[in-house]
């Protein structure tokens, strides 16, 4: 379903001398020169400058996430580890082991203080980041667990898992079970996003569900395809959902219309990632073919396509508030800027 706009234009046709009265006209030292009207502002800038690589020595990185201010950035790895970087160096600052299996998402609490992650080996762990210790793993899933993420306050952790639950867990009781288990998906779930009293899922049973716990409701959307990812836009208003036929669709959080349809990207068979930028101008989604694709969210168009590498971006990250954007491309994280980054003097002795 396309938007269709209509615009109506009234031409006036007015003769030569009319259009001449018209110019605004400035004297400066006898000249008569037109006073040109003032440029209009640029466009929001797309990170599309490679400011460094990280090589994570994790295997492939499963999933890459920003902290909750920006300056951090998460590697998941095949090789069981969750790891801490710095943005702006690019070095790590801990390595977190404890998972039996790969590593296939993580969060970070508002404060920095705790993270989450989940895995392969059906567990959900609650880290303690400055000591890296695990202070609790949780287990209840029957298989893997795809994705996970606190609540605002990091007072409960929510994770999705191929069992088709999502399932509540108290950070600050020592209970072992979920405070709440949502079983309505029919199939995995794949994709988990928390907003205020709201909880958004993407399931492989095609469907996107919006939990309204406030209210105690629960919205359902039918795509028709499997979900690789959901997540909600900046300003609440709207849902954004990738799905394995290649689409990335923008629906109305309200009232379910399909506002707009992004295509052109390659995703048949991977659990891929998409976001809106941090002004939400754009829509972002990782591809088989290498790139990243950049949508204007209004027209629909496509606005850059970034060449990454040969191989499948599998997961990207989009900075809170700044044209900053994570992708993550085999054992590599990649960061990359609306700028270059200007070279750092050498300091001299």
């Amino acid at each position: 379903m396309t938007l269709d706009f209509k615009i109506n234009i009234t031409i006036i046709k007015r003769t030569e001398k009319e259009q001449l009265k018209a110019l605004p006209l400035v004297r400066q030292g006898g000249l008569r020169a037109m006073a040109f009207p003032e440029p209009k502002p640029l466009g929001p800038q797309l990170p599309q400058h490679l400011l460094r690589t990280l090589d994570c020595k994790q295997g492939a990185v499963r999933a890459v996430r920003f902290n909750a201010d920006g300056n951090y950035l998460l590697s998941c790895g095949s090789d069981k580890t969750l790891r801490l970087w710095s943005v702006s160096r690019g070095t790590p600052l801990k390595t977190y082991s404890g998972h039996g299996y790969e590593v296939l998402d993580a969060d970070s609490s508002f404060d920095n203080s705790q993270l989450c992650s989940c895995s392969s080996d059906k567990t959900v762990i609650l880290w303690d980041v400055a000591t890296g210790q695990v202070t609790r793993k949780l287990r209840g899933h029957a298989g893997k667990v795809n994705c996970v993420q606190f609540n605002e306050e990091a007072t409960v952790m929510i994770s999705g898992s191929i069992d088709g639950t999502v399932r509540c867990w108290d950070t600050r009781s020592r209970r072992p079970e979920p405070i709440q288990i949502l079983d309505e998906a029919r199939d995995g779930v794949s994709s988990v996003k928390v907003s205020e009293h709201e909880l958004l899922t993407g399931s492989v049973d095609g469907k996107v569900r919006r939990y309204d716990l406030r209210m105690g409701q629960l919205h359902v959307d039918f795509i028709n395809s499997p979900i690789t990812c959901v997540c909600f836009s900046q300003d609440g208003q709207c849902s954004l959902s990738s799905s394995l036929d290649s689409t990335v669709r923008l629906l109305d959080k309200s009232t379910g219309e399909l506002l707009g349809e992004y295509t052109g990207h390659k995703n048949t068979g991977y659990k891929l990632d998409c976001c809106l930028s941090n002004k939400d101008t754009h829509v972002v989604s990782c591809s088989e073919d290498g790139h990243v694709y950049y949508w204007d969210l209004v027209e629909g168009s496509l606005s850059l396509k970034l060449s990454v590498g040969k191989a499948v971006v599998q997961s990207l990250a989009f900075h809170p508030t700044e044209p900053c954007l994570l992708t993550a491309m085999e054992g590599r994280v990649q960061v990359w800027g609306a700028e270059p980054e200007e070279p750092k003097e050498e300091a001299t002795v």
